[in-house]
């Protein structure tokens, strides 16, 4: 196999059944910190961020941003690192990148509307692949100028006039609930507010959605729920600017947990919270299912594993994002494992049921995958160059593997920089 160093590929740390204690700091939440910044950008009054996601996905969403005229300075506050976040009339011509951040390309083009004069996104050659004719087509239909030469897709731009009028409109968010959360999220700043009813299939991963309106009620709007037909209403009214923490990322605990599943022993995760709209905190119950103890204690939430693992049958269409992570796991198990409703991971970062299947095979395992589900049937499995497909969840599932396989590369560490600031650095500090 090539070396590491000569591919440029990072050699994965094998640590072996050797049980680990330690505790575990997480960045903040993704989903959280980009939802902050879309609502204290309509706010009447300055807010103040602390413990933002500092990652390539945020950052991308800050330069957004101030490209419009959005005033956002990096601060530290108590030790903390913050951003002081200061609203102002937006405007272009302007170009943003939005990379390959699903919540860049969904939630800035409907808030730039709000902005007068021509806005253009464009980002990395992948997001021209990614699903976003949902919400071209909602801003479309509510009187927004957007050229996209039919397709639908980025590169696109928005001519905005400085409002939008809102009013009902039917959405097929069934692809992704950012469709959604992206309207919703500025139907306080329309003139008649919005309301939105899904039409299609499934709504995926409701507790997005559910983060999405929790945080819009934080910030002091009005929102009215009708699960039951799938229509959400939001009434126009001012945001409040807010002094706001930001909770870790608890879909990024996932990786750092497994390494007490796979070598036994103990993982802390700092700051758990209690209540949390995020889905990472269903891990709670996926492990606990999968063979580990898992309990909140005084400074986290603490698992404790014994290096065996059981395998799983569950259905993860409300979570998954966690899917990487579990598939890594059930590799390794003493089980076969069958994960279902999740056909909708074929449109993120990467087709991740093809990319997870092809890695893991290669590697000597045995996954089969159908357009929703895969089945994964423990093999003994072998070293091997893991490719990520610039997925940072690949990248995190690959150095998983790693700790019990011996020889596996990973190529490509550093997307992990898209949620995790130095993902090999706190890795390696845990795992050497």
């Amino acid at each position: 196999m090539t070396s590491a160093h000569a591919s440029g590929n990072w050699p994965a740390i094998f640590r072996g059944p050797q049980p680990i204690s330690a505790t575990v700091t997480i960045p903040g939440s993704k989903s959280v910190t980009n939802r902050a910044l879309i609502l204290a950008a309509q706010a009447t009054t300055p807010s103040l961020v602390r413990r933002p996601l500092i990652s390539r996905d945020s950052e991308l969403m800050v330069a957004g941003l101030r490209e419009l005229g959005i005033s956002i300075i990096e601060t530290t506050v108590d030790g903390d690192a913050a951003w002081q976040i200061t609203p102002a009339k937006m405007s272009g011509p302007v170009k943003i990148d939005v990379g390959n951040a699903g919540t860049v390309m969904r939630f800035l083009p409907p808030l730039s509307a709000l902005a007068t004069g021509s806005v253009a996104f464009d980002g990395d050659p992948r997001s021209h692949e990614r699903p976003l004719g949902p919400v071209i087509k909602a801003l479309e239909d509510l009187g927004i100028s957007v050229a996209h030469d039919g397709r639908y897709s980025l590169p696109l731009t928005l001519n905005g006039t400085g409002e939008i009028p809102g009013g009902a409109l039917e959405i097929d968010a069934s692809a992704s609930s950012q469709f959604l959360s992206a309207l919703l999220l500025i139907g306080p700043s329309m003139t008649n507010g919005i309301t939105v009813k899904h039409v299609g299939g499934a709504l995926p991963s409701m507790p997005h959605i559910d983060m999405t309106v929790d945080m819009l009620r934080f910030f002091g709007a009005t929102v009215e729920v009708d699960v039951a037909n799938n229509i959400w209403h939001v009434l126009p009214g001012k945001l409040l600017g807010q002094d706001f923490v930001i909770e870790p990322d608890l879909s990024n605990a996932a990786p750092f947990l497994s390494i007490a599943m796979i070598c036994g022993g103990d993982v802390t995760i700092a700051d758990w919270p209690k209540v949390t709209t995020q889905p990472g905190d269903q891990l709670r119950y996926i492990l606990t299912q999968m063979g580990a103890k898992v309990e909140f204690v005084s400074n986290g939430l603490k698992l404790t594993g014994t290096g065996k693992i059981h395998g799983i049958d569950i259905d993860l269409h409300d979570v998954g994002e966690l899917t990487p992570a579990i598939a890594a796991l059930c590799a390794l198990a003493d089980s076969p494992s069958h994960l279902r409703g999740i056909g909708h991971l074929r449109l993120h970062e990467t087709d991740r049921l093809a990319a997870l299947t092809n890695e893991i095979n290669a590697l000597g395992g045995n996954v089969t995958e159908e357009e929703t589900a895969l089945h994964i049937t423990p093999a003994p499995l072998h070293g091997g160059i893991f490719h990520t497909y610039d997925d940072h969840r690949l990248a995190t599932a690959g150095a998983a593997i790693g700790l019990i396989v011996p020889s596996i590369e990973v190529e490509n560490i550093a997307t992990t920089r898209k949620t995790l600031p130095d993902f090999p650095g706190l890795w390696s500090s845990l795992t050497a």
